[in-house]
């Protein structure tokens, strides 16, 4: 697929029991639904060519046999399919018998994988019919056809550089040192995993945590396929319990007791982007590999669905869990802070917008958390010439419902005075605006000084991505409580806090979450805001999108535009995407020396613009390659 998008599938196939004809059909029948659907790779269940529960048959030539006619017959069956196919079964090589995963493309079998790591504890038994995987690297004849045969294989397609696949079984991942981990430093961006992982109370979780928790450890997809219905119940059973994961993100799962197909898009694009941060450790991996190349052609555009608010988890309980947790993070690191500097206050401006609402919650917690009250957190209202009568309101409403100290001081008359002192003729420029941003921040850095305290900053995320600061103005302070917060999850930080709040206070936070987004530095009409940023800048819901898939997974500007219209379908056109795009990209190279001395403030995301940490970039960087993918 297209932008390093790849579909997977992993299937449990219904099968009867050393009946291999009978589940060599089942397993065509669900390669055929796979290849149809655009599935590029796909995984079958451990020993699904006869079933894993065929205990002594398994010495039988009788069922060895069988089953390597029925590897071919399933390998002939992808000669003019576009797909790459994992299936398990048993094979003698040497004398000894093997639990293998066979890898089939273009109507060929291209490699067998034996398993390392042989259970044989409690109700497994597998040392009892099966000889462990070696660093060897040999060969193996199926059929007609001499194929390698060992465990360090890694299968790439001959035309995607970064589609590299290489496979475990069951045991496998659940062992000590699983192989997959030396597949991934191998170069491996793809781990399949054939499995036979029987039922038990609480083990779904368990295989859930470990699918999920080696896809981040080794920063690859993970396509793990479990044995189901046909099994022998003797004195098992087995559930069927497929899953996709993504760097530790589960993209799709199976229900229990359910067989058929379950498919994801993986990104291959964002695993390489992530290994190249995290793999860079002088890892060597665990043998020698070869490499098998395989065919796969499909360059359809991807349907993978991204939340449209990637800072913004969909659901509702864990919105909440996690709104209390970054509010307490902030709480925690303005409070230490506000300790170590030994301040009695703190002090920031109250605008009547989200950001300085936050800021103000933040810091009556933090104070509290310090041994303050909430009268140590100075609010000061700065009107001017933008200020509109409702913000002017709600920031009184707001200081009295949090019970802070304000201080209202109009900064009109300074204003006019410092513009008339650098000759300024009136006009509705940048030296006008900014006039105001940096009189509103030296009005509070005064106020700190004069109190003891220490200077709030109120700029966000978002604000700090676009450049949408006053250099020197909003843009500084002595601690940013916002500063790793997107304007997506500002309004849903506060939105939380107002749900949980009463009365006044309530009414207050409600009104701020429904007033326009505006650093009101033009004169109000009629009382009303007259300059909304959303309609200078473009959406923020747009802006955190492009911020999270540019920083986060390293998507290229046509990536994250292809992205961007899957996410945002019926409500934004391309054209519309591609304008905002276009100006985030400028902004974020053109506003990056804004970033360079940034103040400092708290990490809580995985995406975050500090210069000291997160984010190291030249001011003067040229944008012409990106601009150039959209052009």
């Amino acid at each position: 697929m297209k932008y390093g998008f790849v579909k997977i599938g992993v299937c449990t196939p219904k099968i009867k029991v050393a009946d291999v004809e009978y589940n060599v059909g089942a397993i065509k029948n669900c390669l055929k639904a796979a290849t149809d659907s655009g599935v590029e790779v796909i995984v079958f269940p451990e020993l699904c060519v006869t079933g894993y529960t065929c205990g002594d048959l398994f010495f039988s030539d009788v069922l060895l046999n069988a089953a390597e006619r029925g590897l071919i017959d399933i390998a002939k069956s992808t000669e003019n399919a576009d797909i790459l196919a994992f299936v398990g079964l048993p094979v003698k090589k040497d004398g000894l018998i093997y639990n293998v995963a066979a890898a089939v493309n273009r109507g060929k079998v291209i490699g067998v994988i034996p398993k390392t790591f042989l259970p044989d504890y409690n109700e497994f038994y597998e040392k009892r019919w099966f000889a462990p995987a070696n660093n060897l690297l040999s060969q193996i004849k199926i059929g007609d056809s001499t194929v390698p045969f060992a465990r360090n294989v890694i299968f790439a397609d001959k035309t995607r550089k970064n589609f590299t696949v290489a496979a475990e079984i069951c045991e496998d991942l659940w062992s000590v040192l699983p192989p997959s981990a030396s597949h991934a430093i191998a170069g491996a961006n793809v781990i399949v995993n054939l499995s036979a992982s029987n039922e038990t109370v609480g083990k779904a979780e368990y295989r859930r945590l470990l699918v999920s928790g080696q896809s981040a450890k080794t920063v690859c997809a993970y396509a793990y396929a479990d044995a189901g219905e046909g099994e022998s119940t003797t004195d098992v059973v087995f559930a069927g319990h497929n899953i996709i994961a993504e760097n530790g993100a589960i993209l799709a799962e199976s229900k229990l007791f359910s067989s058929g197909l379950t498919v994801a898009e993986i990104d291959l694009d964002y695993i390489e982007y992530e290994r190249a941060k995290l793999f860079n450790y002088g890892y060597v991996p665990n043998g020698n590999y070869i490499t098998v190349e395989f065919s796969v052609e499909n360059e359809k555009t991807p349907c993978r669905k991204f939340s449209a608010l990637p800072f913004v988890p969909n659901d509702f309980a864990v919105v909440s869990k996690r709104a209390e947790l970054i509010l307490e993070m902030q709480a925690e690191a303005l409070k230490k802070r506000v300790l170590h500097t030994g301040a009695k206050a703190a002090v920031l401006g109250l605008s009547g917008g989200l950001d300085s609402t936050l800021a103000a919650i933040v810091a009556v917690s933090a104070m509290k958390k310090a041994g303050f009250t909430e009268k140590s957190v100075v609010t000061i209202t700065m009107p001017c010439f933008g200020t509109s009568s409702r913000t002017y309101l709600n920031t009184l409403k707001l200081a009295r419902a949090l019970k802070t100290t304000l201080k209202k001081i109009d900064i009109s008359l300074s204003v006019k005075r410092h513009l008339k002192d650098i000759d300024h003729q009136g006009e509705f420029d940048a030296a006008y605006e900014n006039a105001q941003a940096r009189e509103r921040t030296q009005v509070i850095m005064d106020v700190a000084n004069a109190c003891g305290g220490i200077a709030v900053g109120t700029g966000d995320l978002s604000e700090l991505a676009l450049g949408w600061a006053t250099y020197n103005g909003d843009h500084m302070s002595m601690y940013g409580v916002n500063s790793s917060i997107p304007k997506t999850l500002v309004r849903y930080l506060v939105k939380h806090f107002a749900d949980k709040s009463k009365g006044k206070l309530k009414a207050v936070l409600y009104d701020i979450l429904d007033t326009p987004v505006s650093p009101e530095l033009l004169p109000a009409k009629d009382g009303e805001i007259a300059q909304k940023t959303e309609d200078i800048v473009g959406p923020y819901e747009l802006h955190d999108f492009f911020l999270y898939h540019f920083i986060r997974r390293g998507s290229s500007p046509d990536k994250i535009l292809a992205l961007s219209k899957i996410a945002f379908s019926g409500k934004y056109d391309e054209e519309v995407i591609k304008k905002w795009l276009k100006t985030f990209i400028k902004r974020f190279f053109g506003q990056q020396f804004k970033r360079s001395c940034s103040p400092d403030g708290v990490k809580v995301g995985s995406v975050a613009l500090s210069p000291r940490g997160d984010w190291r970039m030249p001011s003067d960087a040229v944008v012409s390659a990106w601009l150039d993918l959209l052009d």
